[in-house]
């Protein structure tokens, strides 16, 4: 994903991040900060993790645009997840 204009966008983004790429995150964390359990190696390069921080941070905003709260988004695919 390259960018986030639409709470679809924002939902898709968490997806990706819970499907695709198996990471269990909060919005609120750095991606700087998540490493690999079997590995105990960064999950993202710094360039990568610079990107999901970037995409986030457009999370929070199209989210506060829209009058969405995020952490209800994402807090609805973690628990999909888990079923």
């Amino acid at each position: 994903m390259k960018s986030i204009h639409t709470i679809s966008d924002v939902e898709n983004f968490f997806s990706d991040l819970l499907l695709k790429e198996s990471l269990n995150f909060h919005p609120d964390e750095d991606f700087k900060n998540y490493i690999n359990v079997e590995t105990r190696l960064p999950s993202y390069s710094p360039e990568d993790a610079e990107s999901r921080n970037r995409l986030m941070e457009a999370c929070f905003e199209v989210c506060e645009k829209e009058g969405v709260e995020i952490y209800e988004i994402g807090l609805q695919f973690l628990l999909d997840r888990l079923k």
